[in-house]
């Protein structure tokens, strides 16, 4: 496929009722920071873009302004991740966040939380898969243990399991 176009994802658009409402909670809930801002759209460092659209903007026009401030809306998850997930779950916590799910551990050993933005988008925050199978192996399981429990191969779980051994 010579002189095919490049294209390359930058950044997702997520529509709000309210974009100072919406940047609030991303900056200092999720603790994102602002690239640009242009008002009512504003693009976070992460690769996500707040869009407070008009009425009069093409995609409401053509689909109708309730898919842009659809309040139920969960047609999709945007993805997180931290080492600090009992610190960031506390927090969230004092914040009053709606959530899907408190704290768990997925069947897979990840812990994750999932809540919903003031314009109820879903949120997934999770650990980073070094984190969980070091946690994991910390927790007495072999490495063969936390393969077959997370799905990693054996040979990635050692490569990480000796990556963070180094680093401590």
């Amino acid at each position: 496929m010579k002189d095919q176009p490049v294209i390359r994802f930058h950044s997702t658009a997520i529509f709000v009722k309210d974009i100072t409402v919406a940047k609030q909670f991303y900056i200092e809930t999720l603790h994102q920071v602002i690239e640009h801002d242009f008002g009512k759209n504003v693009i976070l460092k992460s690769g996500i873009t707040l869009w407070e659209i008009s009425n009069s903007h093409i995609i409401p026009r053509e689909l109708g302004p309730e898919y842009v401030r659809n309040e139920r809306s969960a047609r999709f998850e945007l993805y997180f991740e931290t080492e600090s997930l009992e610190q960031i779950s506390k927090q969230l916590q004092t914040r009053g966040v709606q959530f899907l799910h408190p704290l768990h551990e997925e069947p897979w050993g990840q812990r994750t939380i999932r809540l919903f933005d003031p314009d109820h988008h879903l949120i997934e925050i999770g650990e980073p898969l070094s984190v969980f199978v070091k946690r994991l192996n910390q927790e007495g399981m072999t490495p063969e243990q936390v393969s077959a429990k997370t799905s990693v191969p054996l040979k990635t779980v050692r490569e990480l399991l000796e990556i963070n051994q180094d680093l401590h």
